[in-house]
């Protein structure tokens, strides 16, 4: 079964034209979430500015309507130019019943094909304290991350998290959205939980996801390349 969860992190005021996107494809589930930049504030106050609102929005496909998916986002939102967002697509194994699968697919019959195991990038999940995003993207910049989106959450089952030594058992959360190139991951999520993690105020936890393909991250292809050592 060849299914993607995709993601797309716009400017919010792209969300009504990638909705209509979904809707021409006939995708089924569609979620949509807020959140903000991460730019560092410093940064932002320099230059006269405020947080980058965001939209987060999530759908299932195939792979055929993948790549017509990615196609019309080139085409009427720009995605593969730097500063119009980023799109994603991580390969799902298994859904809960045929219920599900028709829930996440819209009914359509999918093919037999295995998802693209080609995984150049990953992405990083952080869950984290309320107001603590700063002291995250402050550990993960220098190890690599370019930046993040901010989604905020809150937390349940906080009996349980009285388990591990340290972490904070407040129920407002934040959770940190970073892509990054596949050689980074390991060194951004070692610096996340040294500088962020559960013994720190941040509390901040971390998991990665296989990233199929995605669009949007030229600019943070070039500057890596830019750094990148000379022979």
């Amino acid at each position: 079964m060849e299914l993607y969860y995709v993601t797309a992190i716009l400017d919010r005021g792209k969300r009504e034209s990638l909705e209509k996107i979904y809707r021409a494809l006939g995708l089924g589930m569609d979620l949509s979430m807020l959140g903000r930049g991460t730019a560092p504030r410093e940064l932002l106050s320099l230059r006269g500015l405020t947080p980058t609102e965001k939209v987060i929005m999530a759908t299932c496909t195939d792979g055929s309507r993948l790549k017509q998916l990615f196609h019309q986002a080139k085409l009427q939102l720009y995605i593969d130019i730097p500063g119009n967002g980023i799109m994603l697509a991580v390969p799902v194994k298994s859904a809960g019943g045929t219920q599900a699968l028709a829930y996440l697919t819209g009914g359509i019959e999918m093919n037999q094909e295995k998802p693209n195991m080609n995984f150049e990038y990953e992405l990083i999940y952080v869950i984290l304290n309320e107001g603590y995003s700063d002291d995250v993207m402050d550990a993960a910049r220098p190890a690599g991350a370019a930046g993040g989106t901010v989604i905020a959450a809150k937390g349940t089952g906080l009996h349980q998290a009285e388990k591990f030594e340290g972490m904070s058992l407040a129920s407002e959360k934040e959770i940190i959205l970073i892509v990054a190139k596949a050689s980074a991951k390991a060194e951004i999520m070692r610096a996340i939980i040294e500088k962020a993690g559960t013994h720190t105020k941040a509390g901040a936890v971390c998991f990665s996801l296989p990233v199929s393909r995605v669009e949007g991250l030229r600019r943070l292809e070039e500057e890596q390349d830019e750094t990148a050592p000379r022979e």
